[in-house]
């Protein structure tokens, strides 16, 4: 029989959850939401309850589910984290307060204005840039598994975001290139089939990119898929700190900007 049969009342968390119309509200506020507690929600179920049956109103992105969007990151108890990946039941039975990422403008509620780093995962050119094109008719561009394994750790990036909202620089320092961006050039400079290191080099090279890392490693703690980019940023420390040797001892060297390969 149904708790609810027996005259036994469904057990509750709290949520406060951060409310804020930059066009209407002088100030954020937090709004107290009382929310089924159940064994296997998540915090995205929660709110989904919230937006389904207390309040429509309520705004926030989320899309999958399954930890691969990127897209429900959000603050729980002060900490970055995919909401569809933090249980209530590591909270229960005390409140849970949700708030947008930090160190981003915020549109509504708990949606964030991603604008700054889509702009600056664009300047890395994350993508291949091969040395030369060859026609379709030549088939792929072929790589041994361990040419794959060299950089898959850093590919698995889901532009979420956590690491921007946990990392102290980017917080003081708004201009800081950033470490998912930094992990993300590095996927493509570890790359066999990449020739564009140099071209990304003037971006993470510059005193706004590597440089600007204190090696504090929260980005690497919160990041939902393992990617290490605080890893990636020394990697690519030490590829700058190579190239300038090079540049010193064999001055018509080429930038690298890369690992080895």
């Amino acid at each position: 029989m149904a708790a609810s049969e027996k005259g036994q009342s469904e057990p509750t968390i709290p949520l406060d959850v951060f409310r804020y119309r930059p066009d209407q509200d002088d100030e954020p506020t937090f709004q107290r939401f009382e929310v089924p507690y159940r064994l296997h929600w998540v915090v995205l179920d929660a709110l989904n309850y919230i937006k389904d049956y207390v309040d429509g109103t309520l705004s926030f992105r989320w899309s999958c589910r399954m930890g691969v969007c990127g897209s429900c990151g959000m603050m729980v108890n002060g900490e970055p984290k995919l909401t569809c990946a933090a249980f209530l039941r590591d909270y229960y039975p005390n409140p849970i307060r949700i708030e947008p990422l930090s160190y981003f403008p915020v549109i509504r509620d708990l949606v964030i204005n991603q604008d700054d780093f889509l702009a600056k995962l664009s300047e890395v050119k994350p993508w291949l840039v091969p040395k030369e094109e060859k026609p379709v008719s030549q088939g792929e561009y072929r790589q041994t598994p361990a040419q794959l394994a060299h950089y898959k750790q850093f590919s698995m990036c889901i532009n979420c975001t956590l690491c921007y909202s946990a990392c102290p620089v980017y917080g003081k320092h708004p201009e800081f290139i950033g470490p998912a961006a930094i992990a993300l050039a590095q996927r493509y400079n570890l790359d066999s089939r990449d020739d564009g290191a140099a071209e990304r080099a003037e971006v993470i090279f510059s005193d706004e990119g590597i440089w600007d890392c204190t090696f504090v490693g929260d980005c690497t703690r919160v990041c939902p898929k393992n990617v290490d980019p605080a890893g990636a940023i020394q990697q690519a420390k030490v590829a700058a700190t190579k190239d300038w040797f090079r540049s010193m001892l064999v001055p018509w060297a080429r930038k690298s900007g890369a690992g080895a390969k």
